[in-house]
């Protein structure tokens, strides 16, 4: 049987009351999502940067074994064929901002020419864990 009004006619949508009720219920559920959400962006991010920057060193390290000197820049490695492209850091978006660590010249493989020693991320930001990107 139909809802009817007083006057015998059909009713037809929602209240006001209804259409609030359910309007609260989508926003608690959204302010809750949302958090978790963007939460599981920044650790994918940051799982990225650990890859990269895990990625970067071992190929500097090659480098630096097959040349017997450190690389002069990033792009060295693309150029030699250990890089196909300077991975891009996920914090900054953008395969140019690295902070690269030249090492001393003292303690180079060849003193004359020192070279990338390690590379950071270049935010200036913090991780979940409350560590900066740059000192990962």
């Amino acid at each position: 049987m139909e809802p009817r009004t007083r006057s015998g006619k059909r009713r037809c949508g929602f209240t006001l009351i209804e259409l609030l009720i359910v309007m609260s219920i989508v926003t608690i559920l959204l302010s809750l999502a949302i958090p978790i959400y963007q939460r599981s962006i920044m650790r994918a991010k940051e799982a990225v940067l650990h890859n990269n920057l895990f990625t970067i060193r071992q190929v500097i390290d090659e480098y630096t074994y097959d040349k017997q000197k450190a690389p002069q820049s990033l792009q060295d490695l693309v150029q030699e064929g250990y890089l196909r492209e300077v991975p891009i850091d996920p914090m900054t978006d953008s395969n140019t901002t690295w902070r690269i660590v030249m090492e001393d010249a003292m303690q180079s493989v060849d003193q004359t020419e020192p070279g990338i020693f390690d590379v950071h991320s270049g935010s200036d930001k913090n991780a979940l864990d409350g560590t900066a990107y740059a000192d990962w």
